[in-house]
């Protein structure tokens, strides 16, 4: 069954397409958020997207796009709890936990690799979550950054070589 038609039968009032959408998207969200925010705070993040989700459902004109507008709740989240951290003065990027289910564990030593994403600057390292790790196309990315496709091509391109200038520093070769 296909994220449109749960979406729809969500919409008309089926609990089991709703839980069946938070099923098929809890690991995809939890992931997104965790690569932006410390393991502690991505489960409270996450909490509140499916929030968001389950009262914003109803109102979505465009139930083929489920998965931008998803990202696009998560990145509003993930935007807010960094804001709430900056206007507190909390060191925002600290990531010194894995993450799980990295696809490019073979590449790299699995914590370099957290702590190069974390240092990267939060609209690169987004744009490489959602194109590389949630696999959006760019478009999608546009969407749900609010920005033209060539500026998410152009940070994916400045992403990219902050990454590999990081690895290199640390002794990895391209």
């Amino acid at each position: 069954m296909t994220d449109e038609l749960l979406v729809l039968r969500a919409q008309l009032g089926e609990r089991a397409a709703v839980a069946e959408l938070v099923a098929r998207w809890r690991v995809p969200v939890w992931t997104y958020v965790r690569r932006m925010l410390d393991a502690e705070q991505a489960d409270d993040v996450t909490q509140e997207i499916w929030l968001a989700v389950v009262r914003g459902l109803p109102r979505l004109r465009d139930p083929g796009r489920f998965a931008p507008w998803l990202f696009t709740i998560a990145r509003r989240s993930v935007t807010d709890r960094l804001r709430d951290q900056y206007t507190h003065g909390h060191e925002a990027l600290a990531a010194h936990d894995t993450v799980t289910e990295d696809p490019v564990e073979a590449m790299v030593d699995r914590a370099e690799l957290v702590s190069a994403l974390a240092g990267l600057p939060v609209p690169e390292r987004e744009i490489l979550v959602l194109f590389y790790l949630e696999d959006l196309p760019v478009e999608d990315c546009a969407q749900i950054c609010r920005i033209p496709t060539g500026t998410v091509k152009s940070r994916l391109n400045r992403a990219r070589r902050l990454l590999r200038a990081h690895l290199e520093e640390k002794g990895h070769r391209p």
